[in-house]
This record gives structure tokens, C-alpha cells and sequence, in this order.
């Protein structure tokens, strides 16, 4: 039999990057994100053995709630949303700990009950005043929180313990004007090593392992470049529609709320170059240097580099469903886009010339999410001679969700006396090689701030630097002033558009 496996969520984790005891406050803590996503993601590193022992949880938002309600909440949550079932007794640990503090994000007066209620607190909880403060509440008031929450004296100096972090929630801004006095404002309160910007995609189990599938594989590296690399395809397909978040989308549309941030992230982690240590500020120097050399695409060059669409009327499931502009809390004439593909360039000597095709859209056929490197055809010779019928490329994977895992497409000879050649995908899957479900983003990504390892946090240079780049598409189609967009059934893989635009290359999109 083999051994246990260690637990992957502490992998990698040096003595010195070990979770450390804390109170977690959630600024929102009432909110969607809190009970879909954070407190069942605690809850299960609680379950996998993960969390400090000592902790705290403290929501913190003008709902009308207490301790037992907000345990109540919690317990909601988990049981709907939770990858680990919730057990009585373990969720009756896990309570005990949780606790709220009612009030406005303006109101000084409830910060000073939140200092007071955390100095109560934190000593039941043998806590020993490591505090972090997560922002899940709207951009247009974490400048106030924040400001109150050093008036309050709840904020301590970087280099001196106890610590104080925060972790702040995207959208981080609207635009890169908003995204600087964002990260101005949160400067003046904390030291950069203390200020955690989340994006969960960089938490997903395979969005982590590139790394680990590109420099710990001998096999992959050589070829990762722009002589075998013919192009590279980033999808991130939703099922659904814009549902209950119509008043927030129709301000973002789709390449503020996908391309800006989790599209653009995974693409630095699919082309960035080998890091000469994990340092988080090695890995994330390194990732911002893919973003610098993003080709700007600008004024004429968005008509030839970018789609944008909406979706129609169509059927989800056998179920009709309308719209996007007929939608609740959507403009009728509205400009918004749902569906954005982009062909991008890096200008750099690794992938000079290489095509890299995003896109993502609402209202998909179904829920997915890959990379898909297609590496350049062997020569029209030998099995290859066939112009009519060439081979088919070899293709690798990378499934971020739901299946996660990865496959290589290769070639191989049917069997036979004849010399016929069917193309075969060596498939992995995380499931079915480890047997359990892999942990939520949010779990790793919270169990990092609480090592205080950045790692897989947006650093303030990389998020300006990527709305620099998108800038360039917002304004060009803010000149240009379109009443109409083009439009995609629901249910469907997106406009004629976008497949003219990969189409004129000779290339197609993926089937997913």
C-alpha cells in the first residue's frame, strides 16, 4: 500500500511560511462571498487540519445579525456550499469561534466596537492579536474602511508584531485611474508586504500546478517556446447569464470582469519565464514582465484584435431564456459586453510571433475553463503528405475547471497492415489519480495570508500594469461609440465574429 500522501494545501510550506494564529474579520461578512466561499472554505481547512488551531472569525457589515445568527449563517452555507459535508459535532468547533460586530463602514463608532469586541475575543481564542481584514465589500467603500480601520488604531506597522494584513476583493477599480487611487489609498494605511489583492483563479489547483507541470517536467520547457509553439488558446466559458448581478455588469461587461484580471493572470503564469526561486516576489516579478510585454492593442488595431458581443434569446438546458438586454436591471439599449475574444501577442524572444487567443463569455454551452497550447505541425513528409487531410496538431490541455486535470493529443497508428494514423489523448485527471475533490481556491488563498506567503496575490505594479493594457480596448471602443453589438444565441459558443477573427489565421477555436 502506498503511504498518505501529505496534505496539499501545506506543500511547499517552509517552518517559516507555516499558517500562524489570527482573527479573520470579514468586511461584508453577511454577504454572498462570506457564505458561499469563505466561511465554508475555513470550515474545511478546519476539516483537513489545517487551520491554526487559534482563530477567530469576525463578520462585520450593517445587517442585522448577532453571534448566533451569523453561526446560523455559517452553518447555511456550508451544508449548500461546502466540498465537505458538514458534521455536527466539527461544526459545532467551528462555531465557537465565529462571531459579528454589526455596523456602517463609515460609522467610527463600530470600528471602536470591533476593537473592543476582537481585545474580548482574541484571548478565549488563545489568539495572540495577528489580525487580518478582508475587504469583500464594494471599491467605492474600502477607502473609508480603511481609514477608519487605522483611526480605530487597529492597523499595526508592517515590521512588528502582532501583524495586520488585509485582502482586498476585486474588481480593483473601474478603470486604471480608479485602480491607482485604490491602491494610493490602501498605501497610506499599510505596507505593500502587507496588502494581499485576491484573485481566485490563481488558487485553482490547476492554475498553481503550470508551474509545477513546466519547470519540474524536462519534457515540456524546451519545447515551451516560439519555434515548436504554433498558438496558444485561454477559455473561461460561463453556463449562466448575468442573473442577479445586472446593476455590477452593466458598469463592467465582460473584459473588466474576466480579461482584466483571471484571464490575464493565467496567461502570465502559462508565459512567464522560469523564476530563479518560488520567492513571491521572484514569481510575481516574473509575471509582471509577461504583462509588460503584452503588445498594446489600440485605436484601429481593436476592430482587427477584438470581438466583443452580447447574448440573445436561446435555450439553456431545453429552457428558454432571454437576452442579455432583456435581462432585470438591464439597459434596453445596453453596450455591454458579455462575450469578448482577443488575439494578443507578447513581444518578447520566447513568443515572438505567437498568437495567443482569449476569450470568454456568458451563457456558453456549458462551464469551462482551459489553456490549450497547440504546438506547430511536423513537416508534409512521411505521415504527413496529405494536403487535403493533414494530421491533426498536437495539443496540450490544461483543464482548470470543472474536470480538472490535463491532456496531450498525439498520433498514433491505428492497428492493421495499413499505415493509418488516429490521433489519442494521454489524459490525467486529479480525481481519478488522488481519489478526492481538490481544495477551493479561497481555501488556499486564505490559508496563504495567513503564512503570510504572496505568492499567488496580485502585487500593485502588476494590476496597474494590466489596466494600462486593457485601457487601450475600454477607450478605443468608448470612441467609438457602437449602439449595437453583435450577438450569440444563448446556449451557444459565441458570435460568427469570433470565429472570423481566429478563422482568418487558419486556425479554429477549441471544442470544449
Amino acid at each position: 500500500m502506498p503511504t498518505a500522501s501529505p496534505n496539499p494545501l501545506t506543500v511547499g510550506l517552509s517552518k517559516a511560511l507555516l499558517p500562524e494564529p489570527c482573527s479573520l474579520v470579514i468586511f461584508g461578512g453577511a454577504g454572498d462571498l462570506s457564505r458561499r466561499k469563505l466561511l465554508p472554505g475555513l470550515y474545511n481547512l478546519m476539516r483537513d487540519g489545517v487551520l491554526p488551531a487559534n482563530f477567530a472569525v469576525v463578520g462585520f457589515a450593517r445587517t442585522d445579525l448577532d453571534d448566533e445568527r451569523f453561526r446560523a449563517l455559517a452553518r447555511e452555507g456550508i451544508e449548500k456550499y461546502s466540498r465537505r459535508s458538514l458534521d455536527p459535532d466539527a461544526f459545532e468547533h467551528f462555531a465557537r469561534n465565529l462571531f459579528f460586530v454589526r455596523g456602517g463602514f463609515a460609522d467610527p463608532a463600530a470600528y471602536a466596537a470591533l476593537a473592543k469586541r476582537l481585545d474580548e475575543i482574541e484571548p478565549g481564542c488563545g489568539v495572540p492579536g495577528n489580525r487580518i481584514f478582508y475587504l469583500s465589500i464594494p471599491p467605492s467603500v474600502m477607502g473609508v474602511c480603511v481609514d477608519q480601520l487605522q483611526t480605530a488604531g487597529l492597523v499595526r506597522p508592517p515590521d512588528a508584531p502582532p501583524f495586520s494584513r488585509i485582502i482586498v476583493e476585486k474588481p480593483i477599480g473601474h478603470d486604471l485611474e480608479s485602480a491607482r487611487q485604490l491602491n494610493a489609498t490602501v498605501a497610506r494605511v499599510f505596507d505593500e508586504n502587507q496588502v494581499f489583492r485576491i484573485d481566485h483563479y490563481l488558487g485553482k489547483e490547476t492554475v498553481q500546478s503550470l508551474l509545477v507541470m513546466r519547470f519540474a517536467n524536462s519534457i515540456f520547457e524546451p519545447l515551451w517556446n516560439q519555434k515548436y509553439v504554433d498558438h496558444v488558446q485561454i477559455t473561461v466559458a460561463e453556463e449562466e447569464g448575468v442573473g442577479t448581478r445586472a446593476n455590477y455588469y452593466e458598469e463592467a461587461g465582460a473584459l473588466r470582469d474576466m480579461v482584466q484580471n483571471h484571464i490575464l493572470q493565467v496567461l502570465c503564469l502559462t508565459a512567464m519565464e522560469p523564476p530563479w526561486s518560488l520567492s513571491p516576489d521572484v514569481v510575481r516579478d516574473n509575471r509582471r514582465a509577461v504583462l509588460q510585454g503584452l503588445r498594446p492593442i489600440a485605436g484601429k488595431d481593436v476592430e482587427q484584435h477584438v470581438v466583443r458581443a452580447q447574448y440573445a434569446s436561446g435555450f439553456h438546458h431545453g429552457v428558454e431564456v432571454p437576452g442579455y438586454r432583456n435581462e432585470p436591471n438591464v439597459k434596453p439599449d445596453s453596450t455591454t459586453e458579455t462575450y469578448v475574444a482577443l488575439k494578443c501577442f507578447i513581444d518578447n524572444w520566447r513568443w515572438a510571433g505567437v498568437p495567443f487567443y482569449l476569450r470568454t463569455g456568458k451563457r456558453m454551452p456549458k462551464r469551462a475553463s482551459e489553456i490549450a497550447v497547440q504546438f506547430k505541425e511536423v513537416p508534409p513528409i512521411l505521415f504527413n503528405t496529405d494536403l487535403h487531410s493533414p494530421l491533426e496538431p498536437n495539443v496540450l490541455t490544461v483543464r482548470i475547471q470543472p474536470d480538472e486535470g490535463l491532456s496531450l493529443k498525439i498520433a498514433t497508428k491505428l492497428p492493421g497492415p495499413k499505415v493509418r494514423i488516429y490521433p489519442v489523448k494521454m489524459d490525467f485527471r486529479y480525481g481519478t489519480t488522488f481519489g478526492e475533490q481538490s481544495p477551493e481556491a479561497y481555501e488556499r488563498l486564505l490559508l496563504d495570508v495567513m503564512a503570510g506567503d504572496a505568492t499567488l496575490f496580485m502585487r500593485r505594479d502588476a494590476v496597474e500594469a494590466s489596466w494600462t493594457w486593457a485601457m487601450g480596448i475600454l477607450e478605443a471602443w468608448q470612441e467609438r461609440g457602437t449602439r449595437w453589438l453583435p450577438q450569440y444565441p444563448a446556449g451557444s459558443w459565441g458570435p460568427l465574429e469570433a470565429e472570423k477573427l481566429i478563422g482568418a489565421d487558419g486556425r479554429k477555436w477549441r471544442a470544449l
